[in-house]
């Protein structure tokens, strides 16, 4: 089975999206290439669950907070 796609990730510049592995960016395992691959996050921007068909399961996602904050709706 497959990795859990995380569709928000904190930091994703800091990894490899190309496959399964994940890899830190200094460290890629499969080779697939010179350079890393962008989460679509960072090529679309932070809503770009919401166009197209990503075939993802989005229903144990947390929601998404806005403001720039770290708290979730049940902080408040």
């Amino acid at each position: 089975m497959a990795k859990k796609f995380p569709l928000h990730p904190k930091h994703p510049e800091r990894i490899c999206w190309g496959c399964d592995k994940y890899c830190p960016v200094d460290a890629l395992e499969c080779g697939n290439g010179s350079d890393r691959t962008q989460h679509p996050m960072e090529l679309l921007g932070d809503d770009w669950l919401e166009y197209g068909d990503w075939d993802l399961d989005t229903a144990t996602e947390p929601p998404r907070t806005t403001g720039g904050s770290d708290k979730g709706p049940a902080s408040e």
